[in-house]
């Protein structure tokens, strides 16, 4: 699942290429995708139509990111939420004929043909057309008629701080794990103290803290929590600026790859020397999530 920088890369790419654009026409051929959030929702075709009906004939007027969600405006204070959770991607084709792979989920054949069988919602603009794709439709699209109908669902209710706010500050982030019992890692990855710091970030930040990831949140010592805190912030912004990590192919908007993989120092890397203590990096199951971490260095 793309993570905050990689999300947010999307979001500044689709900026670049969709904003201010008229929509011409919607199409949908899997109305489940627009038709709820939750992991069973039944397709409605009354939320079809609606998605159909609302969206047509707006404008993309601005691309906001809360987490892993993107908030599409549109014209006359309409919302469109997207969060592509799994298998989620957006490519992006101008009239020029060029694609742009803008963000989302590795599909290999939408990189050479559009439409194709996992393209489920068509947007058709001015200048080009958007195409979301979903090989396994985990993701969704929902439509509100204001920002007043949307904030009625309180979609981020249960998410913590964002890691780059000025509210994430290190008072926050100690008084909302002294009474966590579980494991860091899990606390970390359940989104509710920080949010969009998923599996790459987690494992990247608990080893440049040298903090295990199965120690027990509440038993981190002030000090710790402090450059856990630190550390957060800093992995985030370089993921940001390096373009996101190239893992499952997330491409940016003019088709290069997220750099920030290169700096990956135990993501993806069990079995290979830590590169501080140079013995084998472990690979464990926490939650059902790998975790890959060196038991030497992180204590």
């Amino acid at each position: 699942m793309p993570e905050l920088p990689e999300v947010e890369n999307l979001r500044l790419g689709l900026k670049k290429t969709i904003l201010g654009q008229k929509i011409k026409k919607v199409i949908v051929t899997k109305p489940k995708l627009v038709s709820g959030s939750g992991t069973i929702r039944p397709a409605s075709k009354k939320a079809q139509n609606e998605f159909i009906k609302g969206i047509a004939g707006e404008r993309f007027i601005g691309i906001e990111r809360r987490a892993k969600n993107l908030i599409f405006k549109l014209s006359h204070g309409k919302i469109m939420l997207v969060h592509l959770k799994m298998t989620g991607q957006f490519v992006y084709k101008g009239k020029t004929g060029k694609n742009s792979v803008v963000g989302g989920h590795p599909i290999e054949i939408s990189e050479k043909v559009l439409p194709n069988k996992h393209t489920h919602i068509i947007f058709e603009l001015e200048r080009g057309v958007l195409y979301y794709n979903d090989t396994r439709t985990f993701g969704y699209l929902l439509y509100y008629p204001s920002l007043q109908e949307f904030e009625k669902k309180n979609h981020f209710k249960e998410l913590g701080k964002e890691p780059l706010d000025k509210d994430f500050t290190v008072k926050y982030f100690i008084d909302s794990l002294k009474n966590k019992k579980s494991k860091i890692k899990t606390v970390l990855m359940g989104q509710s103290v920080v949010t969009g710091v998923g599996n790459i970030y987690t494992d990247e930040s608990l080893f440049e803290s040298r903090i295990d990831p199965r120690r027990i949140a509440s038993s981190l010592k002030g000090i710790e929590v402090r450059k856990l805190h630190d550390i957060i912030v800093s992995v985030m912004k370089r993921a940001i600026k390096a373009g996101g990590s190239s893992v499952a192919t997330y491409r940016l908007l003019d088709d290069s790859r997220g750099n920030y993989a290169r700096e990956h120092k135990v993501y993806g890397k069990a079995g290979k020397k830590c590169t501080v203590c140079k013995k084998p990096l472990q690979k464990i199951l926490i939650n059902t999530r790998t975790t890959v971490f060196c038991p030497k260095c992180q204590k």
